[in-house]
């Protein structure tokens, strides 16, 4: 590119490039290598939303973990990929993504005996991973939950650790960690963990789904299990974290939709949206060819939470779990051909012909998509904080 080109232009145009071109023009001089490195250039080209999208899925076929990776264009399903994943952490688990990040939990061995708990930070894109120590267990009867997301405002990757209260365990261990949850917050920028002492949602608060990041939130299905004379009553609600200023919150759900059974309800994301798909297991007839089986609803955010209904997925005798959506807003959708069959398949669903697309053949399927970024470029690889 000529000197003659005013620097501000050079710069527009880099930030249009796509990764692979970007790590190879770092060499071109040291002013673009500095510009490309820089977190104000990453952030910019993280949120240009030209970059192509991909679909990480993880699934289990006998009895092996696997992951595959899907072009979210025109192309799909046709271009795939096997991701390499680090051999830093054993037995990885799926936590989540966000701009162009994957987060997983597994475990590092020492000696025969210890182990210690493990996050990696994979960046498929340009092939980065950090490994990050996680707090260990302090307490009996309790269960932890990871959060991970990536900050919009400064791209600094945080993990939130959250300890709480195993179903069925009451006041008799409230005195262990209190009322409330513990959560610890890691940022990568300080490469620790700080304790949150304020806003803490109270130990009722149970978070039992997977999560999911949009804009500047994560989101997590969650149940209050509180006890209201010597009664246990639950209801359903939505939880979320700020990444920006890492303050919870509660989304109230509607009331028929706050008191059914766990399994009925998720959040996932459809385009940069929040949606809440509701499942159909009441009265579920295979013989009905008209049976909903689930309804996916909007969920907008503002003084008070509404609820907009956009489409219903019929099964026409098959079991299905919504796990996902594609760039385009196809439903990704694991499907049983059987009730009492643990074969299932992986399919995109099209809402106008009710047709769907098989995927992958296995079980146990998530489904995360990630964009094309160039966050963790400065990163030792696979080093431990």
């Amino acid at each position: 590119m000529s000197d003659e080109v005013p620097f501000h232009i050079q710069e527009a145009i880099l930030k249009r490039l796509p990764i692979k071109s970007l790590i190879q023009f770092r060499s071109v001089s040291r002013t673009w290598k500095s510009l490309i490195d820089s977190s104000e250039f990453i952030a910019a080209h993280s949120v240009s939303h030209s970059q192509p999208q991909h679909l990480f899925v993880s699934y289990t076929d006998t009895k092996e973990d696997k992951y595959i990776s899907f072009l979210d264009d025109d192309s799909f399903p046709q271009h795939r990929f096997v991701p390499s994943l680090p051999l830093s952490v054993r037995h990885p688990h799926i936590v989540g993504s966000s701009y162009g990040l994957l987060c997983f939990k597994g475990y590092q061995f020492s000696g025969s005996t210890y182990r210690r708990t493990m996050a990696v930070l994979l960046n498929p894109s340009i092939r980065k991973s950090i490994a990050i120590t996680l707090p260990d267990m302090l307490y009996k009867n309790h269960k932890i939950v990871l959060g991970f997301g990536v900050c919009p405002l400064t791209i600094d990757t945080k993990i939130v650790h959250i300890t709480q209260m195993r179903w069925g365990w009451g006041s008799e261990l409230r005195s262990e960690i209190g009322n409330f949850w513990e959560v610890k917050v890691y940022k990568k920028s300080s490469g620790k963990f700080t304790s949150l002492s304020s806003n803490l949602p109270s130990m009722s608060i149970h978070i039992i789904g997977p999560q999911v990041v949009i804009g500047k939130s994560i989101y997590w299905c969650a149940v209050d299990c509180a006890t209201v004379d010597s009664v246990l009553k639950t209801r359903n609600l939505i939880m979320s974290f700020d990444l920006t200023n890492e303050n919870f919150e509660v989304v109230d759900l509607p009331d028929r939709i706050a008191v059914l059974p766990l399994s009925q309800f998720s959040v996932s994301k459809l385009r940069e949206s929040l949606v809440m798909v509701e499942y159909n297991r009441r009265g579920y007839d295979p013989t009905d060819v008209e049976q909903v089986c689930c309804t996916v609803w909007m969920v907008e955010r503002g003084v008070e939470s509404s609820f907009t209904k956009l489409f219903n997925i019929k099964a026409p005798g098959d079991l299905m779990r919504a796990v996902g959506f594609t760039r385009k807003g196809g439903p990704i959708m694991e499907l049983q051909e059987y009730a009492f069959d643990s074969t299932e398949e992986l399919v995109v669903y099209e809402p106008n012909s009710e047709l769907s697309n098989n995927l992958i053949s296995g079980s146990s399927f998530t489904v995360n998509s990630y964009i094309e970024t160039l966050v963790l470029l400065g990163s030792s690889d696979c080093s431990s904080y």
